[in-house]
């Protein structure tokens, strides 16, 4: 299985949003893990990487 890449992780919060709250305990972790990884790809695309120069990276 591949990762999932920022814009489709996107894609899936706003279905959720569309779709609405929902009890369903499978569901409401599902949603928490999209967040997180969304929110991980979302800090990683906007790191510049030439912070990392001179072993000084947040990595």
């Amino acid at each position: 299985m591949h990762e999932l890449t920022l814009e489709e992780l996107t894609a899936l919060l706003n279905v959720f949003e569309r779709a609405g709250s929902s009890d369903d305990q499978v569901e409401a972790d599902l949603l928490a893990r999209i967040k997180t990884q969304h929110a991980e790809k979302e800090e990683l695309a906007s790191m510049d990487f030439d912070d990392c120069l001179g072993g000084a990276c947040k990595l």
